[in-house]
């Protein structure tokens, strides 16, 4: 398959300007208080603003006085643009003992899901970039990842083992509907039968079905698909890009006619805004043939404080302060908590909760029993006999 041609927009939803970065590097964690800057919403977007990349040493912020009518158009849109990205690796190599799987691979970096709450946000401070907006909106592609995994896989030190989509950011976000990068790295895996594993949050998962269903057949793939609430006004607000609840319900269903194994992830679990929603959301996958489901409860580093808190003033103001204090209740008193064991699912008599109310309704609905697989495929070193895909 040829390499995806960069694309631009008609409409100039997208602009494309060239960019070289390796691969971030691991951070540490501060406290912040959560501020709440003078913005509104903007069409399409979580994000109201950018707030300062850490790394900088000088920042000013906006004030009052410099507020222009642009700022507070209530039709205000920013544009998307891509950012050819020519890292010269595509496997990112985890060591946290709570994730389960050594690899990821993400073929974008920052993602126009634009998700408020996204633990990936920080990362895009090491691009030189704000985790605010610019994580939504200058989005880094890596369009040789498809030959970057296949130079990986021919390493003749390579030893087969599942390697995760979307270990960061989405990818089957917006734009992989015309660029297709997702796509052809799903080509490789079946050409080297190499097990790999996916969360998402969009539909379009099912577009590439031939070559899932083909990797499934031969014990290679799983997905999860990642419903965080069933309202679909709260989603569009909180997740503004992502396909819509029921859709996603949709892709769990066609998935799991396709007997490819698919399960549900609530991901992640707000205290006091989508918490009441768990019993809901595990029967609606479970009727749809989700058969795994597991969660992550929130938590804020970083400016992602500040921009999650001025989000809530500007979507749920009457709920803000009863929010903010339930994550600090499962966070030991603070919005966040990077300690292994409790970042994923945080502790307390909230968190004792939450697990409680998810493993009640997880047995109700027979996520509890084991289904049988089969051993995965033999990797093929050096790949089946086809044409190249380049």
């Amino acid at each position: 398959m040829p390499k995806p041609e960069k694309h631009e927009e008609k409409s100039d939803s997208y602009r494309i300007v060239k960019y070289e970065s390796d691969e971030a590097s691991e951070y540490n964690d501060f406290e912040i208080a959560p501020q709440t800057p003078f913005t509104t919403n903007i069409k399409g977007r979580s994000s109201g603003f950018n707030p300062p990349n850490r790394f900088d040493t000088q920042h000013q912020d906006k004030s009052i006085d410099d507020i222009t009518e642009e700022d507070i158009d209530p039709e205000r849109t920013v544009p998307t643009e891509l950012i050819e990205d020519k890292s010269r690796t595509i496997l990112s190599k985890n060591d946290s003992p709570d994730i389960p799987f050594t690899y990821g691979i993400n073929p974008y970096r920052g993602c126009e899901h634009g998700c408020v709450y996204c633990y990936a946000r920080p990362s895009h401070e090491f691009l030189g970039h704000s985790l605010g907006l610019d994580f939504e909106t200058k989005i880094h592609v890596k369009y040789d990842a498809a030959k970057l995994l296949e130079k990986e896989f021919l390493k003749p030190s390579w030893k087969a083992e599942p390697i995760a989509f979307s270990s960061n950011t989405d990818c089957y976000q917006p734009i992989e509907r015309k660029l297709k990068i997702t796509r052809a790295c799903l080509e490789v895996f079946l050409k080297y039968r190499n097990p790999v594993r996916m969360i998402t949050k969009n539909y379009l998962i099912t577009r590439d079905l031939d070559i899932i269903s083909q990797l499934s057949k031969l014990n290679l793939f799983g997905a999860m698909i990642s419903i965080t609430t069933l309202d679909t006004g709260l989603a569009r607000r909180l997740e503004p890009r992502t396909s819509r609840p029921d859709n996603r319900l949709k892709a769990i269903e066609l998935l799991a006619k396709n007997n490819i194994p698919v399960g549900v992830l609530m991901a992640p679990i707000i205290p006091g805004l989508n918490d009441h929603e768990i019993p809901e959301i595990l029967r609606r996958a479970a009727d749809s043939g989700a058969t795994s489901a597991g969660y992550t409860v929130l938590r804020l580093p970083y400016q992602l404080r500040e921009l999650f808190s001025d989000w809530l003033t500007r979507n749920e103001p009457n709920k803000k302060e009863k929010i903010l204090h339930a994550i600090q209740s499962v966070r030991g008193g603070k919005l966040n908590n990077t300690e292994f064991g409790k970042r994923m699912r945080g502790e307390g008599n909230m968190a004792d909760h939450i697990s409680n109310l998810f493993n009640l309704f997880y047995k109700k609905y027979g996520f509890d029993k084991k289904v049988v697989r089969g051993e995965p495929a033999s990797f093929l070193r050096g790949g089946v006999v086809q044409e190249s895909l380049f």
